[in-house]
């Protein structure tokens, strides 16, 4: 089992997928100049691009967080069974995320606390399963917290015109609302403590309501941060955003906060797509950042390499 504790808490790695995500660097980091990818292949593979294909790899994975007695989810993947038209790497999946989480120790109604970073396709997704015919949340006792910005952004009902478009078709109706409906959602805004090791506060820019959850446990610190960054290319080069970051500018400024705040308060940094050892540690390296370290977990398998079951 991929876990460590840092103070008071302990942090498990649950995988549901690990594979490519039928993108090259250069559409997926369009500001990222090729070059730089060329220099850094050395280790950038195999856990972050595939050799032989060009194409970037992506962990799709939940940190299972255990604090003052209670279980805490950090994002929750994709989930089986959604239909996903326009993203179709996505669509109909049928993994063993369950049964992963539950080889932690946690099955669906241990749950405590569901966070969502922010409200996209691969960080929701299971908030619900299939029952019957109606999606209804997978984790029944848990409070679900959803940031009142990106919630309000992506409800269909306004009318936004995000520029994932058609990417996020579907996500808000099968993974948000019925989690809404069911009354176990907490939509905050301005920042919220969970515990006394756990606060989760705004880091707008990939989406307007992405968030990071910051642990602080006895000597120990972490930041959880959601898509912040994709690949660890951006720790080296924090001005490139993905293609996805619906405010680029605002998604260079946090990023090179958060990545600041980490290098100076020792913090590893963990981005929820990050396959490999998952975390990382961050020195300043004159006006940009530097890995020093990788945390302890062991490096992916080829068991987490395999395309879930699906009908893509």
């Amino acid at each position: 089992m991929e876990r460590i504790e840092l103070g008071n808490v302990g942090v498990t790695r649950v995988w549901e997928y690990f594979g490519p995500v039928e993108m090259t660097p250069e559409t997926f980091f369009p500001e990222v100049p090729k070059d730089v990818w060329d220099r850094r292949r050395d280790w950038l593979e195999p856990h972050f691009l595939d050799s032989r294909t060009n194409i970037v790899n992506s962990a799709i994975q939940t940190w299972l967080l255990r604090s003052e007695g209670k279980n805490i989810l950090v994002d929750t993947g994709v989930g089986n069974h959604k239909e996903r038209p326009y993203a179709p790497v996505w669509s109909r999946l049928d993994t063993d995320f369950l049964a992963n989480l539950a080889r932690a120790g946690v099955q669906p109604e241990d749950a405590d606390v569901v966070i969502n970073t922010h409200l996209h396709i691969d960080h929701v997704g299971w908030n619900t399963y299939l029952d019957g015919r109606d999606w209804v949340p997978t984790f029944p006792n848990a409070t679900y917290l959803m940031p009142r910005d990106d919630f309000e952004f992506w409800n269909p009902e306004n009318g936004h015109r995000p520029l994932l478009g058609r990417g996020n078709q579907n996500v808000f109706e099968d993974s948000v609302a019925p989690v809404h409906r069911a009354g176990q959602t907490l939509l905050w805004e301005g920042g919220h403590r969970i515990d006394g090791n756990l606060r989760l506060d705004p880091a707008p820019g990939h989406t307007p309501g992405s968030s990071v959850l910051t642990l602080d446990s006895g000597k120990d610190r972490a930041l959880f941060v959601g898509d912040l960054l994709h690949s660890p290319v951006q720790i080296l080069e924090p001005d490139h955003n993905s293609c996805f970051c619906e405010d680029p500018a605002g998604a260079r400024a946090t990023r090179r906060r958060l990545l600041g705040w980490a290098a100076d308060h020792h913090a590893l940094l963990f981005p929820a797509h990050l396959a490999g050892h998952g975390a990382a540690e961050v020195v300043r390296d004159a006006d940009k950042f530097a890995i020093k370290g990788w945390a302890p977990f062991d490096p992916y398998t080829e068991q987490h390499r395999d395309h879930p079951k699906g009908t893509k």
